[in-house]
């Protein structure tokens, strides 16, 4: 499980994009990102979420229905048996073979990031800054983990969405999401990808 804390760009931040991401190296790599795409003062923030499989990428966008520039939100990934699924044996492939190390950025994305690109970032605003704490993960080297000997197996091996999550999850799929991969005919004409369809499996 990672942890981490951001306090997102304040005012007219068109164009910027701030990120908390794991990914492996080389033109094929796997990933699990999130990026927040900046908007003019008052406009809400996208979060674009992606998780990629050797250089190929499954998105999903949400408005957030919070302020993430007045405080800091804790952001997570939690990468455990219950929650990313390994469901290889149904075509879906499944980023297990590739290392990956964390990255955070902030960074000019203005040619696709604010409305496809047609708002370019305003420079008279800079300096753009994105504040980062409390960043909590176990750290592995050479086979051995920086955490305590259990802590591989503990609480957040098992944890998983109870139903409350569940539920909160669901609502904000049904208020705030603008993107899914799963659902996009003119990206994918020859049919969605096959976890698409696993959505109501355990």
């Amino acid at each position: 499980m990672i942890d981490i804390q951001i306090k997102l760009v304040a005012g007219n931040c068109v164009g910027t994009v701030t990120t908390f991401y794991l990914s492996s190296t080389g033109s094929s790599q796997d990933e699990i990102n999130f990026e927040f795409l900046g908007n003019v003062t008052g406009e809400p923030y996208i979060l674009h979420t992606n998780v990629f499989y050797q250089g190929k990428g499954r998105e999903q966008q949400f408005y957030l229905w919070f302020d993430p520039t007045a405080d800091f939100h804790t952001y997570s990934i939690l990468w455990n048996p219950q929650n990313f699924k390994n469901q290889e044996s149904f075509g879906t492939p499944f980023p297990k073979n590739q290392a990956m190390r964390l990255y955070s950025s902030l960074w000019n994305a203005d040619n696709w990031a604010t409305r496809g690109g047609l708002v370019k970032i305003d420079w008279t605003q800079s300096p753009f800054t994105a504040s980062y704490m409390n960043f909590n993960a176990c750290v592995w080297s050479y086979g051995t983990s920086s955490c305590d000997s259990n802590s591989n197996k503990g609480a957040w091996y098992w944890k998983n969405l109870n139903i409350a999550d569940q539920g909160w999850m669901q609502w904000v799929q049904k208020n705030y999401m603008i993107y899914n991969y799963c659902t996009d005919v003119k990206q994918f004409p020859q049919g969605f990808a096959p976890e698409c369809y696993l959505t109501n499996l355990d």
